[in-house]
């Protein structure tokens, strides 16, 4: 059956189930970066901006633009950050509303594998950000088992449903990431995996939270006894502790590089 692309406008659904593991891959994401405070960031693809304002609790910056295709992300954003001194634009990660080296460091945030063109948007990033300037990412291992809602979605697969999948999947592989840094001229390129948790306080918990993800479209379309069986072979995916509470591991790529200097 033909997949779907995913599309998230929701910026409250968002913070539910991905926000959070967002945070959670990256604080390990920037504790790895260690970067400099006072630099200029742009955030690519910052959905509801729950990594744009980990960047301004974390890293002191001087400057933090947020940009991204939807435009009830951005509303949920500026809503979060009235304080902060993020800002935010509706824009294409391949082709960025800014000048040449207008930033010290660009990211993106579990964004790359949705770009229907990478090198365009690694070409997009380097280009905005100064020669000895930062482009960084981090990303689910998407085709690894690293993905947070990887239970779920193997058993929607497991009984035929069309599922959402990005446009760019592979390149949520860490060999494939490193070669797109190194092909793109960047230097100094380091990767690193990041393995976080994140505790349920039991599976109807993570099953609820989960129905706000881009999946939750799928099964709220389907056949109640379809839901059933969906629910029943995923449990097991999920072992609960004495407790009842439910922990389980998603997996990241990370990568960062150094835009060259001009010779």
């Amino acid at each position: 059956m033909t997949e779907q692309q995913i599309r998230f406008e929701d910026g409250v659904a968002y913070e539910q189930m991905m926000g959070i593991w967002s945070r959670l891959a990256g604080d390990v994401f920037l504790d790895w970066l260690a970067p400099p405070q006072d630099l200029r960031w742009i955030d690519i693809g910052c959905g509801n901006g729950c990594f744009t304002e980990l960047l301004v609790e974390r890293c002191a910056p001087a400057e933090v633009q947020g940009i991204d295709p939807s435009a009830g992300q951005l509303a949920f954003a500026r809503e979060r950050s009235e304080k902060s001194i993020a800002a935010y634009c509706l824009g294409d990660a391949e082709a960025l509303p800014f000048s040449d080296d207008r930033f010290d460091a660009a990211t993106m945030a579990l964004v790359i594998f949705f770009l229907p063109n990478p090198v365009k948007g690694i070409a997009e990033m380097i280009r905005v950000v100064r020669p000895g300037g930062i482009v960084a990412a981090y990303a689910w291992d998407m085709l690894g088992g690293g993905f947070p809602l990887d239970p779920l979605l193997i058993e929607l697969r497991g009984i035929g449903a069309t599922v959402p999948v990005p446009p760019s999947a592979a390149i949520s592989q860490i060999d494939a990431m490193k070669n797109l840094w190194i092909e793109a001229g960047l230097g100094a390129v380091a990767t690193r995996e990041i393995r976080v948790q994140r505790t349920f306080t039991g599976f109807d918990e993570f099953w609820n939270t989960a129905q706000s993800s881009s999946f939750g479209k799928v099964v709220a379309a389907m056949p109640p006894d379809d839901v059933e069986l969906v629910k029943t072979r995923t449990r097991p995916r999920l072992p609960a502790d004495g407790e009842g509470r439910v922990t389980y591991e998603a997996r990241a790529n990370a990568i960062t590089g150094r835009v060259p200097q001009v010779q």
